[in-house]
């Protein structure tokens, strides 16, 4: 019997299906023999399988960092952050799902671009950052972000000066909100507090407290100078559930002459100069021994050309008293003014006679009255007593450095070679003054 054991007969389809190649050679007969075989197309042909052509490193191009595509809930203050290649200048453009633009302007670093008003909430929006190169091309990017619904908490900001105010030379900008700001937030609303002013001058803002912080320039303003500021809080988180409810801008702030007033208890007499040069000096009787005046640097917070002095309240039926009195400027909170006083026209250049203010005589009175404005500093130096912090405005009894420390960023000095703060607009939110205003009806003590 014989052996007939054969060697099994394998497909060649079947040995490279154990070899794992059945599509490998399916795909390789397909390349080989279809009419339709891809093959690489001639640059220009259009075909879709053409190799993207390497970016130009040296191209200009625009990065939007903040707020991120299609972000939600963004809040209502918020600033197009981005960054730049090969380019040194850039343009946003920033719309509604409507195609309403929104006017904006970039910061004077360039970092950021800060709309003029506050977003509308829950919208949608569309930002284009185009970078220009300094081969005349441009790149571009564009993001889409909406905004969060309105916030029930919010926290309203005032300002003491209105438009077109006409002060003097050591007039603060002073901002007050209806709620306390936590100190971890004071930076990010500082950062929101814009000054423009013509000529620029080194300033900074200081925190009295929370709710109230104050702008003053390193030295006196300059005469002349006109001044603009926007509190561009509105929409803008302040901490604790809370948003700004309303940006408020002032507008058209004029600085006047550059008077000083300086009260010598020594000589027992003022001197009133403008730009460094007498104009007069006059005798003049401060506070006696028991209510001395104070001692410091402050300014004008209010005038009147007539009022009455009260101090029944104060000091009680048998030491107070109401006068009638002229020409009187408030310089402290404590019931200090400056006014006319014909009834110590003989102490005058001689003696301290007053409650604590500055008596002068009633033509010398007058002329001061004529010559100061709110804002005015009056320095008053030799007295028994110094001007406590916070008694008037006292912001230049401070040193710039110990002023400064009230900031909640660091000071910056101004650099004149830096693009554009942003621009403001009139906001229909109305300024209003800070509660610590006092009455047309003052107490004080002659």
């Amino acid at each position: 019997m014989s052996d007939d054991r054969r060697t099994p007969s394998i497909s060649r389809r079947a040995a490279l299906a154990g070899a794992g190649l059945v599509g490998v050679a399916s795909v390789a007969g397909l390349a080989a023999c279809s009419p339709d075989a891809p093959k690489w197309a001639e640059p220009g042909s259009g075909n879709s399988d053409t190799p993207a052509p390497p970016a130009d490193p040296t191209a200009a191009s625009a990065t939007i960092t903040a707020p991120k595509h299609e972000a939600k809930d963004v809040h209502a203050a918020i600033e197009v952050a981005f960054t730049l290649a090969n380019a040194s200048t850039a343009t946003v453009e920033l719309q509604d799902a409507a195609g309403t633009r929104v006017s904006g302007a970039l910061r004077a670093d360039g970092t950021s671009w800060v709309p003029n008003a506050p977003l509308k909430y829950n919208t949608t929006y569309t930002v284009t950052v185009t970078a220009n190169g300094a081969d005349g091309k441009t790149g571009t990017a564009t993001s889409s972000f909406t905004t969060m619904a309105k916030p029930s908490k919010t926290i309203s900001a005032s300002s003491y000066s209105g438009d077109k105010a006409k002060v003097g030379i050591g007039m603060p900008l002073m901002v007050k909100f209806s709620r306390s700001v936590p100190k971890a937030k004071r930076a990010e609303v500082q950062k929101r507090l814009f000054v423009d002013a013509t000529p620029e001058q080194d300033g900074i803002w200081h925190w009295f407290s929370g709710s109230e912080v104050h702008f003053r320039p390193k030295e006196y303003w300059k005469a002349g100078t006109k001044i603009s500021f926007r509190v561009a809080v509105g929409g803008l988180d302040m901490g604790g559930g809370y948003f700004g409810k309303a940006d408020i801008t002032i507008d058209d702030m004029l600085i006047g002459p550059a008077i000083v007033l300086t009260a010598d208890n020594a000589t027992k007499k003022m001197t009133a100069t403008k730009d460094g040069v007498v104009l007069r000096t006059m005798p003049i009787s401060l506070g006696k021994a028991s209510t001395p005046s104070s001692s410091g640097k402050t300014v004008i917070i209010e005038k009147f050309v007539h009022t009455i002095f009260d101090t029944f309240d104060e000091l009680g039926p048998e030491l107070g008293y109401r006068t009638p009195i002229d020409y009187a400027q408030r310089i402290t909170w404590g019931g200090e003014y400056i006014h006319s006083a014909p009834w110590s026209v003989g102490s005058q250049g001689h003696r301290n006679v007053s409650h604590g203010c500055v008596n002068v005589s009633p033509s010398n009175a007058k002329w001061l009255f004529d010559l100061t404005q709110v804002g005015t500093p009056m320095i008053t130096k030799g007295t028994e007593r110094k001007l406590k912090a916070g008694n008037g405005w006292t912001h230049w009894n401070l040193t710039w450095d110990e002023y400064v420390k009230g900031s909640a960023l660091p000071f910056k000095p101004v650099d004149t070679t830096a693009g554009v703060e942003p621009s403001t607009e009139p906001s229909t939110s109305p300024s209003a003054s800070p509660s610590a205003v006092p009455s047309t009806s003052p107490t004080s003590a002659p």
